[in-house]
């Protein structure tokens, strides 16, 4: 009985755990891709604020000047930048929501697994004492059978004895009977 309770014990344990993982897989895996757009979102910065840096040094105007044109693509593209710099902030704030999210499930996860492991001991505490208990009983009843089979030995040789005695005085009464007569 006690190892059935503990392989129902395992399974459930089991079950919750690989729930747990799946879900946990789920998260990482989001995390990665919001990882990679970040990443993606930050080498196209980079190449904007490369373009950026060359429209400065564009120079198409008369004696190397810059034109207005020159300062409006400059200035588009530096737009862009800024854009792109939300965008990336935005994506940030998502990321930085899955690792609190993932930090909250670790927590739940601690406290659940916590609470699981203080029932396992609890189960298996109660399951030690009633264990224990029965083994007292269980010595008691072997002291109780060895009383019984003293006090039947005992009665058994009172009764021989008391065979004895009476077969004794049954002959003493024959041999009496026989004086008499």
């Amino acid at each position: 009985m006690k190892t059935i309770l503990m392989k129902k014990l395992l399974c459930l344990f089991l079950c919750f755990m690989s729930t747990t993982l799946t879900v946990s897989a789920q998260d990482t895996s989001a995390y990665e891709i919001q990882r990679t757009k970040i990443n993606s979102l930050l080498a196209e910065r980079s190449a904007k604020f490369g373009q950026y840096d060359q429209s400065l040094n564009e120079r198409t105007g008369i004696f190397g000047f810059q034109t207005k044109r020159d300062i409006k693509n400059s200035n588009e593209i530096l737009r862009q930048i800024a854009l792109n710099d939300n965008e990336i902030f935005q994506q940030l704030k998502v990321l930085l929501d899955y690792k609190d999210l993932q930090v909250q499930e670790v927590k739940t996860s601690i406290n659940n697994s916590s609470e699981t492991i203080q029932n396992y001991r609890r189960s298996i505490k109660n399951l030690q004492d009633h264990n224990q208990k029965l083994s007292d009983e269980l010595s008691k009843n072997e002291n109780h059978i060895d009383l019984v089979y003293l006090f039947i030995a005992f009665l058994f040789i009172g009764c021989g004895f008391l065979s004895y005695q009476l077969r004794l005085k049954s002959k003493k009464l024959k041999l009496y009977e026989k004086a008499i007569i």
